[in-house]
């Protein structure tokens, strides 16, 4: 007996509820539950495939998005729910039905005048800026975007400064302390011990321009990891891209996670306010409330109440410098 094809057999429980055609109505509102959907975490995106791991030491499986999240961005760091055959074995591929809500999203747009945002990483609780001492030489600009986004995201900030040995790191310290920033300077070969403290226990996304040792940081940090890396072009002095997508990776002993990202060459922050990054600052926060209706808070702004405190006294000026340093990156 031939089968119509409205009969035909399927795999997938949401092929019946796909976009609806035009002057169709949904044949139902039911979705499938999944109660026994396992609880995983996205450790890297390659080509619309999803590494997760099931829980935080079982089985790494690769899965695939169910239809029915439609256009659901998924990535790395999301927490996620699995149906289908999550053994990890060889040539078996899970679905990934849902996607919890998250708890920080890193985001950055392509430039300034990009009016779409990227989300990079969910569910970071620190944001490790790398920036080379020397090869290639440190751009202010540049970590201080990064710092921006942390901020914005709700991410704390950590400074960690590669090549020591190449180039002292304490103008850049002296730079970065106002902010109440730790700032970590490391070497090749040199002990790890005060970053490892630094790392433990967070959920820690890598971010940096490309060639300054994200990814020698890593393979240090976790030994057998063998991330690629990179070298420095010796005519443009830039580096070269050794990773080519994020991955989450469990650092020994599970004292926490570091999310190794690409190289980036810019850092768009369209997405960002001048308010979002006051609101990360306690102190100025507080102070604002003060400023005249519509202040820009910036060196031109009339009757500023942060000029206002360091005058008197109840606002150091480096910190405003520094806050003024930020503000400049967006604007």
């Amino acid at each position: 007996m031939s089968r119509r094809p409205s009969d035909s057999i399927t795999d997938d429980p949401h092929a019946g509820f796909g976009r609806p055609g035009k002057r169709s109505r949904p044949r139902t509102k039911d979705r499938p539950s999944f109660p026994n959907a396992a609880d995983a975490t996205v450790i890297t995106v390659d080509r619309g495939r999803y590494r997760c791991l099931i829980g935080n030491v079982g089985a790494v499986v690769t899965a695939m998005k169910a239809r029915s999240l439609g256009r659901t961005a998924v990535i790395v760091g999301d927490r996620v729910r699995l149906a289908g055959d999550s053994s990890g074995d060889d040539g078996t591929l899970a679905r990934i039905v849902e996607v919890n809500e998250r708890e920080t999203v890193l985001r950055r747009t392509a430039d300034d005048d990009d009016p779409f945002e990227r989300p990079i990483v969910a569910n970071a609780d620190q944001l490790v800026i790398v920036a080379a001492l020397a090869d290639p030489p440190p751009r202010v600009g540049m970590i201080d975007r990064i710092l921006v986004a942390a901020y914005d995201a709700g991410l704390e900030p950590l400074l960690v400064l590669t090549k020591s040995d190449l180039a002292a790191p304490d103008g850049l310290m002296a730079t970065y302390r106002p902010l109440g920033i730790q700032v970590v300077a490391v070497e090749p070969g040199s002990d790890l011990s005060e970053l490892r403290t630094a790392l433990a226990g967070h959920r820690s996304v890598l971010v940096g321009h490309s060639g300054v040792g994200k990814s020698t940081l890593v393979n240090a940090l976790i030994p057998g990891i063998d991330r690629m890396v990179g070298e420095v072009n010796e005519v443009t002095g830039r580096g070269r891209h050794t990773s080519s997508s994020a991955i989450a990776l469990m650092l020994p002993e599970d004292a926490g996670w570091v999310i190794d990202t690409p190289g980036v060459r810019s850092f768009g922050l369209s997405h960002v306010t001048p308010d979002s990054i006051i609101s990360a600052f306690s102190d100025l926060s507080e102070i604002v409330q003060d400023c005249p209706r519509g202040c820009r808070h910036d060196s031109t702004a009339p009757e500023c109440a942060l000029d206002v405190a360091v005058s008197g006294g109840r606002l150091a000026v480096e910190r405003l410098e520094s806050f003024r340093r930020m503000e400049k990156a967006f604007s």
